[in-house]
């Protein structure tokens, strides 16, 4: 089925995953139509079944439109239907790592995005000052204070789903700081993660961060501090649409370096034990995560999705040939991510 374009999308300036695809069809040059959450014209179109942003409205199999969601199985999809300037490394053991980190940044980094918005009340009064205001500006102050108190009351209730909690705040704030710095060594000697172009995880990375680096106040001040390249490597990503990129800008698995793979320990710290702990806790029908991350407690409720993003890395781990398998293992040993395919 061939896509339609300009592909429509709706989605909100706010939502980092809106961001991530944005600069991906910009990155592309994929024409698209960008439609506002919450506007006259986002009303008219298919709801999804899960309400995430952003979403896009595609044929299915029968031809008909319908509203899809999830930012992984579209990148994929738009990679097997619309050629030139992929976003997915040729080489298969790389693929394979890109989604690997791809799933640090979508769910892991997340949490350090939603927890710095909503647990600190600087952050969350921000927050839910403006967010209403990006469906809304022709309202009075008046009219939009209700709204206002509903989403920022709505936000703060959900912190407990994505695991910030009294007990997690340090471990969550601790993982981002440190993928400041793993992030920031890495882009030192590399404009992006896998070399020259970018990849589906740079993208993902880059969509947190227009949350951490560029918006709320606590951790973009911690950015700047820290590492005013990611700061600046975040701006920069929004619109790609003019760089050139050439089949050898990919990087050579033996030529990524020891900084590439600070970042999987970075992964290997926080986000497996967690992916393991949680599908643990599911296949138990356990009310709760409790675990050890980075030697600190961690608990919070499980997160059914989270288990089907392990089910879905070790697929792709499993249709490795023996080649790139033997690659994937030697770049993620003592990383901490074998353990998820162990």
């Amino acid at each position: 089925m061939t896509l339609p374009t300009p592909l429509e999308m709706m989605g909100a300036p706010g939502s980092p995953y809106t961001r991530k695809m944005r600069a991906i069809l910009r990155y592309r040059r994929i024409p698209y139509r960008f439609i506002l959450q919450h506007s006259p014209e986002a009303a008219e179109l298919p709801a999804p079944k899960v309400p995430l942003l952003p979403t896009f409205y595609l044929p299915n199999e029968a031809g008909a439109i319908v509203a899809v969601t999830d930012s992984t199985p579209l990148i994929r999809r738009f990679e097997r239907e619309i050629e030139g300037r992929s976003i997915v490394p040729t080489d298969p053991a790389l693929a394979f790592l890109d989604e690997l980190l791809e799933d640090y940044a979508d769910e892991w980094l997340t949490k350090c995005m939603f927890h710095y918005r909503w647990y600190h009340e600087v952050d969350a009064t921000k927050a839910r000052r403006i967010l209403p205001h990006w469906a809304s500006t022709d309202v009075s102050d008046e009219e939009i204070a209700p709204i206002q108190k509903i989403i920022g009351d709505r936000q703060i209730s959900r912190l407990g789903v994505v695991g910030s909690n009294d007990v997690t705040a340090e471990v969550i704030e601790d993982s981002y700081r440190r993928f400041l710095e793993a992030f920031d060594t890495r882009l030192q000697t590399s404009r992006f993660l896998f070399g020259k172009r970018p990849s589906s995880s740079d993208f993902a990375m880059m969509g947190q961060l227009t949350c951490l680096a560029l918006f709320d106040p606590t951790p973009s001040a911690l950015t700047a501090e820290r590492s005013p390249r990611i700061y600046a490597w975040t701006e920069a990503m929004e619109d790609l649409s003019g760089m050139e990129p050439g089949d050898d800008d990919w990087s050579g698995a033996a030529e990524l370096p020891e900084s590439f793979r600070g970042m999987l320990t970075e992964v290997g710290r926080f986000h497996a034990p967690f992916l393991l702990a949680n599908a643990d806790a599911l296949e138990q029908g356990a009310s709760q995560v409790e675990t050890e991350i980075a030697g600190r407690p961690w608990v919070q409720q499980p997160f059914p999705y989270q288990k089907k993003c392990l089910g879905w890395l070790r697929d792709s781990y499993a249709r490795l040939d023996t080649g790139a398998r033997a690659t994937v293992d030697k770049l993620l040993e003592g990383t901490g991510c074998e353990a998820l395919f162990a």
